[in-house]
């Protein structure tokens, strides 16, 4: 179900109705809930017994590992966390990354025999996965307290203003949403009407006329002029700023009405100075969660430079993989690492020499891989 769709708006109207002729918490929170299967259902219906899965895969986990940790017994409670990760990527790789494996290795081994065996791609199974691994990991970690109430893990996983492209929401940011009684008032209403609009004139207004343009360039460069191919190239990044943080917008608009709130997910980041500052405002949600439970767990920048730009490398190459199961997004994912790596060692070495500058260069960028930097420090003194 599209949110520009007849479906959409329907269900949302009605979901927002029947809130609001409720009056307890728990009841309102059965609504939103069936909301969000019928939203993941409308798709395709099979795979919504895989999203309850993931669901009762994490509820029953997290209790039992809040149960070991009380009782002082930490490695059990590492094996069901590990238990639990490796079930819900398993999940996430044999249906998002099994074709791309396989094509991968057929040429190498010379086999065809399983070319023509098709999975279909669950709708947003990356996004529900990555809320599910964090609940676990957090609860493991003692940030989060496990919740006994099933309904409320369920919908803190597929609540559906959310399950089309994000953000990725934390559940020590929701969860404590559920536990209150949420206000569904006037100015909230207003609010997220407001954003939601802001969303839909991102995606139809800019965004979609946009790709008429830049896919008619893309599907056959040889027949435009060289004007036409750089205002594609310059083009392209806005659509696909615009498409996303669109989807996002709308997202936080209908949760806002709902009476939720949702984490900003982009904040200009086409003004950013370098590429730091680029990644803390493209996709926020995304960058976080992989800072806190992947960048950081491998040793973030406390082991050295050389352990830095390697942990780096590895965040963005599996971020790279996580937003397409193709060589182009890991190769995309290997840029803007090698870009990262890049900017923080410049950094270290700026500070060292007593040369540091202030994070922001008055440098609008798409994607800054630090030439200002490294062109200032191999030419000392002069500007660009």
């Amino acid at each position: 179900m599209a949110f520009l769709s007849k479906a959409f708006f329907i269900l949302a109207a009605s979901t927002y109705v029947l809130c609001r002729l409720c009056k307890g918490k728990e009841a309102r929170q059965r609504i939103l809930l069936a909301a969000s299967y019928l939203f993941y259902a409308w798709w395709d219906v099979r795979f919504l017994t895989l999203l309850i899965v993931q669901t009762t895969l994490a509820y029953g986990l997290a209790l039992r590992i809040e149960t070991e940790r009380a009782k002082g017994r930490t490695e059990r409670a590492r094996i069901l966390l590990a238990a639990g990760c490796t079930g819900c990527l398993l999940v996430l790789g044999f249906f998002k990354y099994f074709h791309f494996f396989l094509d991968t290795l057929m040429p190498l081994t010379g086999k065809t025999a399983l070319s023509d065996f098709y999975i279909i791609l669950p709708m947003e199974i990356s996004f529900y996965t990555f809320q599910a691994l964090s609940y676990l990991i957090d609860v493991y970690r003692e940030n989060l307290t496990a919740r006994r109430s099933y309904q409320k893990i369920a919908l803190y996983i597929s609540f559906f203003p959310q399950l089309v492209a994000g953000p990725i929401v934390r559940a020590g940011d929701f969860l404590p949403q559920l536990d209150r009684d949420v206000s569904m008032t006037r100015e909230r209403f207003e609010e997220g009407i407001q954003i939601f609009i802001y969303g839909m004139i991102k995606k139809i207004v800019i965004a979609d006329r946009l790709s008429v343009c830049v896919d008619s360039v893309f599907a056959a460069p040889a027949c435009f002029g060289g004007l036409s191919i750089l205002l594609a190239v310059l083009s392209y990044p806005i659509q696909l700023y615009c498409d996303f943080a669109g989807y996002s917008d709308m997202a936080i608009g209908t949760a806002r009405i709902l009476g939720y709130d949702l984490c900003m997910n982009f904040n200009l980041p086409f003004l950013a100075g370098n590429p730091s500052e680029f990644w803390h405002r493209w996709h926020i949600s995304l960058s976080e969660w992989l800072q806190d439970y992947l960048y950081i767990p491998l040793g973030g920048n406390r082991m050295g430079t050389v352990r830095t730009a390697v942990n780096t490398m590895i965040t963005m190459l599996l971020g790279g993989l996580w937003h397409g199961a193709d060589w182009t997004f890991v190769a995309w994912g290997g840029i803007n690492g090698l870009a990262l790596a890049i900017h923080k060692w410049l950094k270290q070495r700026r500070k060292r020499n007593g040369t540091e500058k202030p994070d922001g260069y008055g440098m609008p960028c798409y994607f800054d891989v630090s030439v200002y930097l490294l062109y200032q420090d191999l030419f000392p003194g002069t500007e660009l």
